[in-house]
């Protein structure tokens, strides 16, 4: 297969960004994307969090956003329960790097979101968690984190371009709708649900 379609069957959602002239793929929650070409990545995050990973050699890079399940985070069993999906999304991501060409050694990580966004939520600061978690995954790993930008009460909008490791962050103070809420809130649902069935399976 090559490389190329390995990127269609990641994300679906490609397009040609006008502003910065090049091509992207836009990263849903629940989805991530890796490539080795020179294109950026795009993501909004508002409780979810996302990682930023390349082979600072080659430039082979790619993206993920993932959420926790409500349920917490267990200090004695870190990657446990639900934890587990975290995991799933970290190494899904790593594993196509590599698939790609990338060379673990090689890998560093930017890490954002995390935000306190999400209303209504029974356990709270979901976005702590998630950013307590990635944190601890790439420490865990042993893979250099070299940027975050975490926590806060707002939404942010992510670029990042995978060949040169150039990250824009924009904070999103001034919301005109519910768009990132409800996915993420949609988003959360089906991780419950999938939480109770025992299914990891969240990049559909």
């Amino acid at each position: 297969m090559t490389e190329h379609g390995y990127e269609e069957l990641l994300a679906p959602n490609i397009y040609f960004d006008r502003q910065h002239n090049t091509e992207a793929a836009k990263i849903l929650p629940g989805e991530y994307y890796a490539t080795a070409r020179d294109m950026l990545l795009v993501t909004v995050l508002g409780s979810c969090v996302c990682a930023c990973m390349r082979d600072k050699v080659n430039g082979i890079g790619g993206m993920n956003h993932f959420m926790l399940p409500e349920g917490g985070l267990d200090k004695n069993n870190p990657l446990g329960d639900s934890a587990r999906y975290g995991t799933y999304a970290m190494e899904i991501l790593i594993n196509q790097l590599l698939k790609l060409g990338a060379k673990r050694g090689n890998l560093e990580a930017k890490v954002f979101g995390g935000g306190a966004v999400l209303r209504g939520f029974t356990v709270a600061n979901v976005g702590e968690r998630n950013a307590e978690f990635v944190l601890r995954f790439l420490r865990t790993e042993k893979i250099s984190i070299v940027a975050e930008d975490l926590l806060d009460i707002y939404p942010r909008k992510v670029y990042f371009f995978p060949n040169n490791g150039l990250v824009r962050v924009k904070k999103l103070k001034k919301m005109h709708n519910d768009t990132i809420i409800n996915r993420e809130t949609d988003y959360s649902t089906r991780l419950h649900f999938a939480a109770l069935e025992g299914d990891v399976e969240l990049f559909n």
